[in-house]
């Protein structure tokens, strides 16, 4: 097949240009959670009750995987103590009013609920931080419960494992993140052009993974893409997918969804455990037509022809 007209270094000049969150904005963003991090650390100092073990950057910018699109951050809050209570929505009441007291001068808009979290605002920036809160119980690993986004219930985590199980893959192969970027700037694509679409980041992460895992080469870009999607079309999202770094895979329980990517943290927590056989199938009709846009795209023709088949695969604004 031919490279002439793009080719690796292209993908890697897109993604640059279209798709990462520049350095200096990752450093913007890391220093706008630390200052949140230090005046809730100081009104920890003043209001010893408020006990708050330990505050974390989590998400994509933690792991390294953010798009240039970005514009919350993740922070996980461990609280503890037997003040704090241990129904979801309480403990989401229970942080709202502590972060209210912390920033007395934000606005009733500046700190709103989500299922989960609670999203502080900050206008200067026009960035929001999405403080989670994990109900911890002194664990020595830091396991401990967050409210699933999923339902509300409390589900059983570990960011710093969350976060190793990602560093572990990048040193094993310096290609992750950026395969990783490529694949979510797809999928946000795929959401804007088709009804339904659905595909959640840390599913993508753990999708590549496992080809990673497995071997997979992610060195050269279009053929690591093209790994994905023919993952994905060939084995149908039918393969449970499981990862041994901090469980056995024997203690992986029976599910019964229709896709099933378990938690690498949490051997009972399918992390896809919503998706339907609709969305599967939408999932399935987009890696099948972007495996078929990269064929296309390395045997065309002419510059023309190869950029308008890589559009179908990350939109108008490759080439442009």
């Amino acid at each position: 097949m031919s490279r002439k007209h793009v080719d690796h270094a292209d993908i890697l000049r897109f993604a640059e240009e279209r798709v990462n969150l520049p350095k200096e904005k990752a450093d913007e963003y890391r220093a706008q959670a630390g200052r949140l991090r230090d005046r809730l650390e100081s009104y920890l100092e003043e209001h010893p009750d408020f006990s708050l073990k330990k505050m974390l950057l989590s998400g994509s910018l933690a792991k390294g995987t953010s798009l240039r699109s970005v514009s919350d951050i993740d922070v996980a809050c461990y609280i503890t103590g037997a003040d704090a209570p241990r129904d979801a929505k309480k403990l989401l009441a229970y942080l709202a009013e502590r972060l209210r007291n912390a920033f007395p001068n934000f606005t009733a808009d500046q700190v709103q609920p989500q299922t989960n979290s609670f999203t502080v605002s900050f206008k200067g920036t026009g960035l929001d931080v999405d403080i989670v809160p994990i109900l911890y119980d002194g664990d020595p690993d830091w396991f401990g419960n967050l409210v699933s986004q999923d339902d509300g219930s409390f589900l059983k985590t570990n960011i710093p494992f969350h976060l190793d199980f990602i560093r572990k893959r990048k040193k094993k192969d310096p290609h992750f993140s950026q395969v990783v970027r490529l694949l979510k700037f797809w999928s946000a694509n795929m959401k804007k052009e088709r009804d339904g679409f659905r595909l959640k980041s840390f599913m993508v992460e753990l999708i590549l993974a496992h080809l990673a895992d497995q071997g997979v080469d992610l060195a050269d870009y279009p053929e690591a893409l093209q790994s994905f999607f023919t993952y994905i079309v060939r084995g149908g999202l039918r393969e449970q997918i499981a990862f041994a770094d901090f469980y056995k895979v024997s203690e992986v329980g029976k599910f019964t969804e229709r896709i099933k990517i378990i938690d690498p943290v949490n051997a009972k927590n399918n992390v896809s455990v919503l998706y339907t056989d609709a969305q599967a199938k939408l999932i399935l009709e987009a890696a099948s037509d972007a495996g078929d846009a990269i064929d296309s795209a390395l045997a065309a023709p002419t510059k023309q022809d190869t950029v308008r088949y890589w559009q179908k695969v990350f939109g108008s604004s490759f080439g442009s």
